[in-house]
């Protein structure tokens, strides 16, 4: 089965950014683990992360992260990657192996309802609740103009 682009695009992206205990914890619950072999191990290393001001400026280097990546092989070919933030290899493996069976058609719809949307809602609710936490503490500057500008 051939996902498109933009659909693997979220889905690795959802696996990058979830948080690894539940991802741990969602994977434990799937009910079939397939065998695969390696590709490329995990392995950890740095990345230069760039950044821009307001999102337009001049590209700057910001400095390292830390990132640990892998591949495998399903036994029908399908392959799996992964790349995620910081060096856990359990996380980078369980997230190799859920891109894998999200290319399968037998798997697809499985791993998206089980797997990929509550990660998902489980981020939308950590940024809501942190965008919350920002609002509470949140300060309104302003600037009074003086009667006396004459």
């Amino acid at each position: 089965m051939q996902i498109a682009v933009e659909e693997r695009k979220w889905a690795l992206g959802v696996l990058a950014r979830a948080d690894a205990e539940a991802l741990s914890a969602l994977w434990e619950a799937w009910p079939s683990k397939p065998g695969y072999t390696w590709l490329r191990k995990p392995e950890s290393g740095l990345v230069m992360v760039r950044g821009r001001m307001g999102g337009e400026g001049v590209p700057f280097n910001l400095g390292e992260m830390t990132v640990t990546r892998c591949a495998l092989r399903l036994k029908d070919g399908t392959q799996g990657h992964a790349c995620v933030q910081g060096r856990s290899a359990a996380k980078a493996e369980v997230s190799a192996l859920v891109d894998a069976l999200h290319q399968r058609s037998e798997d697809h719809e499985a791993v998206r309802r089980e797997i990929l949307l509550p990660l998902e809602r489980s981020l939308e609710a950590s940024r809501a609740t942190a965008a919350a936490e920002t609002a509470a503490s949140r300060v309104e500057f302003f600037t009074m103009a003086r009667g006396d500008n004459e």
